[in-house]
């Protein structure tokens, strides 16, 4: 229930859907013999989604995100890598039978370079499918299994998690996985903007891992007064942070991880 609910609201709360349903709206009480309140409401759809677009907005809500937590010492070498899912389309690549990526590839082909650069380390893959309603026939798991393999990884040095399909998830199956290793040095590879709620996830999971943030969407803080590159582009941004605060606070609220925005 709670990953359904998460995923209906990711789409509620995501600027340009609500952005688009305000726009709707609109069209609906022109359409009623409202005009007045129709032009108004579309108005707003209008020029909400050309702040979002055009203004840096997104980079102000990504930048507090990928800023919170520096990527922690390469020394000593770790135990193990944990490395969360969402790097790939299981709807695609259930279809297709091939691996597809998304757009948070970089979670893998930085675990390509970390695993070249400590031979030794463990590497533990936690994604399960991400399909709302029945099986997209695989999952990230599986996918990561080809990709690694690909990459050279002994299949001995892999450990994998199929079942998480969200980031509590990931923390408590981890965690399991991981079993008394848990107990060396771990550190978790995912996106900067995500690294928060992660952390916040395995600390809660009784994971103490160290952050390697990967996958920024944002150069840094000079992006917060520079306009977006396009519309979509600026879209994307504020629709990922405002996922991602939305999150933060609902799994703050829930008791999934103990402040609204972790601490490094």
């Amino acid at each position: 229930m709670f990953f359904v609910a998460s995923k209906v609201l990711g789409f509620l709360t995501a600027p340009s859907n609500a952005l688009a349903m305000v726009g709707l709206a609109g069209v609906a009480l022109a359409a009623a013999g409202w005009p007045g309140a129709g032009a108004a409401a579309m108005a707003a759809a209008i020029l909400g989604l050309a702040v979002a677009g055009f203004s840096p907005l997104g980079a102000w809500l990504l930048l507090p995100l990928e800023q919170r937590f520096p990527r922690a010492s390469a020394d000593p070498a770790p135990a193990g890598l944990v490395v969360l899912g969402g790097s790939f389309d299981t709807a695609i690549a259930g279809a297709r039978q091939e691996v597809a990526l998304a757009a948070a590839a970089e979670r893998l082909t930085a675990v390509a370079e970390l695993a070249r650069r400590w031979p030794e380390a463990r590497i533990l893959f936690s994604g399960g499918s991400n399909a709302l309603a029945g099986d997209d026939g695989v999952t990230e798991a599986e996918l990561a299994r080809r990709l690694f393999v690909s990459f050279g990884v002994a299949e001995s040095r892999l450990i994998f998690d199929a079942r998480s399909r969200n980031t509590v998830e990931n923390a408590r199956f981890s965690r399991e996985a991981a079993g008394r290793a848990a107990a060396g040095r771990w550190l978790l590879v995912t996106s900067a903007y995500h690294m928060p709620r992660a952390v916040g996830c395995f600390r809660a999971a009784g994971f103490p891992v160290e952050a390697w943030p990967v996958d920024y969407r944002t150069r840094g803080p000079q992006d917060a007064w520079a306009p977006s590159a396009s519309f979509s582009a600026g879209l994307r941004r504020i629709d990922m942070a405002a996922r991602e605060w939305v999150g933060l606070v609902a799994y703050w609220l829930l008791g999934y991880v103990t402040a609204p925005l972790p601490r490094p």
